[in-house]
């Protein structure tokens, strides 16, 4: 199945409504499609963090699907531990169906706290898709950054000041610590572009083995943006370069979206409160627009328009 606009996605919902996340995050649109393609026979492993806490206020979850939370650091274990159950209960004869087992975790979980048991499971080549929806700090505890946070954001750890003007590093290259260890499938998506995301996730799914999907997950409290920008500030981060949608398919890449005239950075920069320091460092800027300049490079995107 290609996904091509929305009546291509099953009309089934089993993310329901009502659940507590901010308004403007696409959280709820990645988990909304991300059902919509693995259907009902799914497990959700789910790593603290935003997106579990918003969705599971008791008594009530939005999961209408089986559901299991754990902590920061053994989201990818846990899944391991679901697939061997669910292959020797099928080995046995006690289940005639399989299920798709998926992991949702945000970045602190994944780039940080659970990387040492997401190497284990890819390591091992355990069959799950994986999917790390990367906000870019750890925002449910109160914006202290993590090792997704781009260069310059202001987080509550990395503060401005006379020496600091926000993070002094640049983010954290996860998707290549995966692709290192020669998964089958690797990808980057934004739900600002839902059908590429499901095309992706079809994929993911299909894998013999351990698939990863890196999700940008523009975040309304954190960014400190107006909530009706969520998804234009989804669509800048790949119009600028800063977030190419591409895909790693046994050891070949693919761009996804083309971007045949890249935006300026300041573009997608100017509409965030994180980097509103930033306009007053245009050299700080430059070091941004050279990055996104890389990437552009590596992934075939085109020059910036004029």
């Amino acid at each position: 199945m290609i996904y091509r606009t929305v009546r291509d996605l099953p009309t089934e919902e089993y993310f329901a409504p009502g659940h507590g996340l901010c308004a403007g995050c696409p959280i709820g649109i990645l988990a909304k499609i991300v059902l919509k393609v693995s259907g009902k026979d799914s497990i959700i492993v789910n790593a603290t963090g935003c997106g579990e806490v918003s969705t599971t206020l008791y008594p009530s979850t939005a999961w209408r699907v089986p559901w299991i939370h754990l902590a920061f650091e053994n989201a990818a274990a846990t899944a391991s531990g679901v697939r061997a159950a669910y292959d020797a209960m099928i080995k046995k004869g006690l289940l005639n169906k399989d299920a798709n087992i998926i992991v949702f975790a945000g970045d602190g979980g994944t780039a940080d706290i659970g990387l040492q048991a997401l190497s284990g499971a890819l390591e091992r080549g355990d069959r799950f898709l994986y999917i790390c929806y990367d906000n870019e700090a750890y925002m449910n505890t109160g914006i202290q950054r993590s090792g997704a946070t781009p260069f310059g954001a202001w987080t509550t750890t990395t503060p401005l000041g006379a020496k600091l003007s926000g993070r002094e590093i640049f983010k954290k290259d996860l998707i290549g610590i995966a692709i290192a260890h020669k998964v089958r499938y690797a990808a980057t998506a934004v739900p600002s572009y839902p059908f590429d995301l499901a095309n992706k996730i079809e994929k993911g799914l299909k894998v013999n083995g351990p698939a990863f999907i890196h999700v940008l997950i523009p975040c309304t409290t954190g960014w400190r943006f107006d909530p009706s920008f969520t998804i234009k500030i989804g669509k800048l981060a790949v119009q600028t370069g800063l977030w190419p949608l591409y895909e790693y398919e046994n050891g070949v890449f693919r761009t996804t979206v083309p971007v045949p005239r890249r935006k300026p950075v300041i573009e997608y920069l100017k509409l965030q409160g994180r980097f509103k320091h930033l306009l007053n460092k245009p050299e700080l800027i430059t070091e941004i627009q050279k990055y996104a300049d890389e990437l552009a490079q590596r992934f075939g995107l085109g020059p910036i328009e004029q």
